[in-house]
């Protein structure tokens, strides 16, 4: 399983930069981390670790540590706490491969998702979604990204979710359902991703719906906050 979190802690880094840019804050990445070196956008961490084993205060060396800062901690491996942060909340990694898509083990068809591909209906999205200014337009002209959107009869955003590819993985990110149970979207997203292995991090309640549909955890990770 050190592959497939590897591999998914390397998408998420990517995806992070993605939103970054878009903001006007290009990343740095190397073997170590993923890192920007001033504040990222609202929920976005100002670094990602790559691998595990990163020297702390190399990490925050690359950021901005002061109050607001915060890390992905892609192993579960650091301590910063010496340096004023704490730990915000826990997560699993969660992979499947393209091989175990053949069947959903929930039997749901899943919510119909449509493309989202002019800035109104992005703007329209993320207003349902909750993020608001986050999802700027330069992120539809981005080949790598593709935001999906599920519709009411009425044409209200109901629900949606991120994909982002890199490599032989595609993310699945900002999974959400305005009724609350993302289980419908989240088995929406086998017919919307034919072919590709997934990847992502779920926490909490938000991850059991992802595994009944066939993913699998990978390993924990954390992300710290410095208050």
């Amino acid at each position: 399983m050190s592959g497939d979190r590897a591999s998914a802690a390397r998408n998420n880094a990517e995806w992070c930069d993605i939103v970054g840019a878009a903001h006007g804050l290009p990343g740095r990445t190397d073997a170590d981390a993923w890192s920007v070196p001033r504040r990222s956008p609202r929920w976005y961490p100002d670094a990602v670790t790559l691998r595990s084993g990163v020297a702390a205060e190399s990490l925050l060396g690359r950021i901005d540590p002061g109050p607001g800062a915060s890390v992905k901690d892609s192993f579960a491996d650091l301590d910063l706490r010496p340096y004023g942060f704490r730990v915000l909340f826990t997560a699993d990694w969660i992979h499947r491969a393209a091989a175990d898509r053949a069947t959903d083990p929930t039997g749901e068809s899943g919510s119909q998702l449509t493309l989202v591909g002019t800035p109104d209906e992005l703007a329209t999205w993320a207003a349902a979604h909750g993020g608001g200014e986050l999802f700027r337009p330069a992120l539809l002209d981005d080949p790598r990204v593709t935001v999906l959107a599920r519709y009411s009869d009425d044409g209200t955003v109901t629900g949606g979710a991120v994909l982002n590819r890199s490599g032989a993985v595609t993310g699945v990110s900002n999974v959400f359902n305005v009724a609350d149970d993302v289980s419908p979207i989240w088995a929406g997203l086998r017919a919307a991703t034919d072919g590709a292995t997934l990847v992502g991090y779920e926490a909490g309640d938000d991850l059991a719906p992802a595994l009944r549909v066939g993913f699998r955890t990978a390993g924990p990770l954390r992300v710290w906050v410095h208050d």
